[in-house]
């Protein structure tokens, strides 16, 4: 199975998300998927036999229960599949970023200006407000 059919499916994307958190027993990892998903123990335990014949997760015995882990390896080999196209999100990112920085500093000077407006009206008025003294 191709590594991007396994986390196609995406209730093996959700197992590899609570692996990512740390070991899990499969008890605990197919309480939440069968809560989330809606599907069974023995589905569940489907796709977590999938994920570790290709690689994905690992398994070891600790006593009569058995710990699911994620195994780096082939995410590795999606990340350098994926480096090909990662300019095309970056290169949008930092225009992004740009353009945000551009609008905080137009914001910026505009809250200055206004600033500077209120001031000047309220030296003009010797502090007054409206021109009506306050008794």
């Amino acid at each position: 199975m191709h590594a991007f059919e396994v986390l196609g499916d995406p209730v093996r994307r959700r197992i590899l998300e609570l692996l990512a958190e740390g070991e899990q027993p499969s008890g605990a990892v197919s309480a939440v998927i069968r809560a989330e998903f809606g599907i069974s123990q023995p589905a569940v335990s489907q796709h977590l036999r999938v994920l570790r014949e290709t690689g994905f997760a690992s398994v070891r015995a600790e006593g009569t229960r058995r710990l699911y882990a994620v195994d780096a390896q082939p995410l590795r080999e999606v990340d350098l599949w994926l480096e090909r196209f990662r300019g095309f999100w970056e290169q949008r990112l930092d225009a992004l970023g740009t353009e945000a920085a551009r609008g905080r500093r137009e914001s910026r000077r505009q809250n200055e200006e206004l600033r500077r407006t209120k001031q000047a009206g309220h030296e003009q008025t010797g502090g007054e407000q409206g021109g009506r003294h306050e008794r």
